[in-house]
């Protein structure tokens, strides 16, 4: 009798995290664990698509950003879902960073109404600012456009 070997994928390493969320295959785990985070707030994501994670610059003198994730729901909404282990002391301003990128996205050439569909940045942190240090758990903060619609929503849910 052969011995039985069990295998395990860590979700915290950077591997682990995107084979676990950030495959097709399952693309069911990641709609389930938004649906977690945000149902209350924007509704149930009946589907997501992935997006390709990396932005470049305007220019080549433009710094890029390499999601960890990056998917749509089927209202055109987009998701930037972020695992961060180790500390970063701008963290908040990296995030905002990278929702400028979809936001950019959304103005196509011609004529554009300036409605703005929603950006959330779900970002998963080993660790805890020290202005939150008090908080217990997850914790969102809106970035409001024109105090009626929302653009971004930025969860941060610490391990």
């Amino acid at each position: 009798m052969s011995e039985f070997v069990e295998k395990y994928i860590n979700p915290f390493t950077d591997y682990g995290f995107k084979k676990l969320f950030g495959e097709e295959i399952n693309k069911d785990i990641l709609l389930d664990f938004l649906n977690e985070l945000l149902k209350e707030e924007q509704g149930e994501i009946k589907e997501i698509t992935y997006l390709k994670s990396e932005h470049l610059g305007t220019t080549e003198l433009d710094r890029k950003a390499i999601f960890d994730l990056y998917c749509e729901n089927e209202r055109g909404e987009k998701f930037i879902v972020e695992l961060q282990k180790s500390k970063q002391n701008f963290f908040k301003d990296r995030a905002l960073y990278y929702a400028t990128f979809p936001i950019r996205e959304q103005a196509k050439r011609a004529d554009w109404d300036f409605e703005l569909k929603a950006i959330y940045t779900i970002a998963i942190l080993d660790f805890i600012f020290e202005e939150d240090k008090t908080d217990k758990g997850t914790r969102c903060a809106h970035l409001e456009y024109l105090n009626t619609r929302l653009v971004k929503l930025e969860y941060l849910v610490w391990l």
